[in-house]
């Protein structure tokens, strides 16, 4: 074999073991086939190291939480709120605004819904099972638990349920202000402790006489008793920019009429339709300045239709709702319906003052 031939034979040598050597490298670069149905594939190292698995895209749902609280309202005036010298809005919402905290439209004060002969002292108010209850005011816990109404202490059969009684700092008009909070799951104060407003009396639920999870409070002036009760709504503050109707409807011979249905109608829209019912006969008191029989609280500034049925014909006037105040009006056989306020109160219905006594100079 000569030289030449020698030197070639070597260089095809060196050639192909330079090919041997970088092939596997080559190979690894060529992505694998992927077979349908087929799950035995190997994916080579290098191939994982260069490129990750990427996940399919997916859309996260968040998990839904509590469904929110439906007819918004504005935060509360301020405490005391009475624009009036006669109204008296001294006390702050028993449950906060995170919740529905607005009187039912069904219980309200003076009704008669479970019986033609039990009216409803207070107001509801449809919080969930659970909810804290929070004082309306600074006072005295002077009962909680159960026997509000009985008075015995084990009486579980009590239809106020699990209760707490308040005895508040302040009065009106000389009185003694109490505040009760009914059908409690369950209470977190002792007789005899201090609260301040706002402080956790208990928790909403269902004891008593009651068909669901709810609140019933009321307000009482001048003694701690079923008969001493007032409507709490012409005593909670309104949210801001709302106001309070208040009434007095009596037939032909002056007397009051009860359980009688009136409906207001916002305008221009006349929608949502409100509809209140005059107090029962029994065990109910009017404000001593508006000798009421018919209160509705929170509604939002504005003109408002007024109708009702009176002697088989429907009769109809137009209010005003002022924010932060009450509107009265008065309906007769005589006169309809008026907006004039109440007279001027007598003497003995003013505040208890201190008044200096002047002795005459001879």
């Amino acid at each position: 074999m000569s030289k030449k031939y020698s030197i070639i034979v070597l260089v095809l040598c060196s050639l192909l073991a330079s090919c041997a050597q970088t092939m596997p490298s080559q190979i690894a670069e060529s992505p694998t086939a992927v077979i349908v149905g087929q799950t035995n594939q190997p994916t080579p190292p290098a191939e994982a190291a260069r490129r990750p698995t990427i996940e399919p895209f997916r859309f996260v749902l968040p998990t839904p939480g509590a469904e929110p609280v439906s007819n918004w309202r504005p935060p509360l005036y301020p405490l005391p709120w009475a624009v009036s010298p006669y109204d008296h809005f001294y006390f702050a919402r028993p449950i906060a605004a995170d919740n529905v905290n607005w009187p039912l439209a069904e219980y309200r004060y003076g009704g008669v819904y479970f019986a033609p002969n039990i009216v409803h002292t207070g107001v509801d108010i449809d919080a969930v099972e659970g909810a804290t209850v929070l004082a309306a005011g600074a006072g005295t816990v002077v009962s909680a638990g159960w026997g509000l109404f009985s008075g015995s202490d084990n009486n579980i059969s009590d239809p106020y349920g699990i209760a707490v009684v308040l005895r508040h700092d302040f009065g009106y008009k000389g009185k003694t202000l109490y505040t009760i909070y009914a059908h409690m799951s369950e209470v977190k104060v002792v007789k005899g402790q201090r609260m301040k407003l706002g402080d956790t009396l208990g928790l909403v639920g269902s004891t008593g006489a009651t068909t669901g999870p709810h609140l019933h409070f009321e307000v009482r002036l001048g003694g701690n008793s079923f008969y001493d009760t007032y409507n709490p709504e012409l005593w909670m503050a309104p949210p801001q920019g709302w106001g309070v109707l208040a009434g007095r409807i009596s037939g032909e011979k002056g007397e009051l009429l009860y359980e009688h249905s009136v409906e207001t109608r916002p305008l221009p829209s006349e929608v949502p339709l409100r509809r209140v019912y005059t107090y029962a006969k029994e065990a109910v008191n009017s404000d001593p300045y508006y000798q009421e029989n018919l209160v509705l609280s929170d509604l939002p500034a504005g003109i408002y239709k007024v109708t009702m049925k009176y002697n088989d014909k429907t009769v109809q006037t137009f209010v005003e709702i002022f924010p932060g105040q009450i509107t009265y009006f008065t309906f007769t056989d005589k006169n309809g319906f008026q907006t004039v306020p109440p007279p001027a109160p007598t003497l003995n219905f003013l505040p208890r003052t201190a008044t200096a006594t002047l002795t005459p100079t001879p």
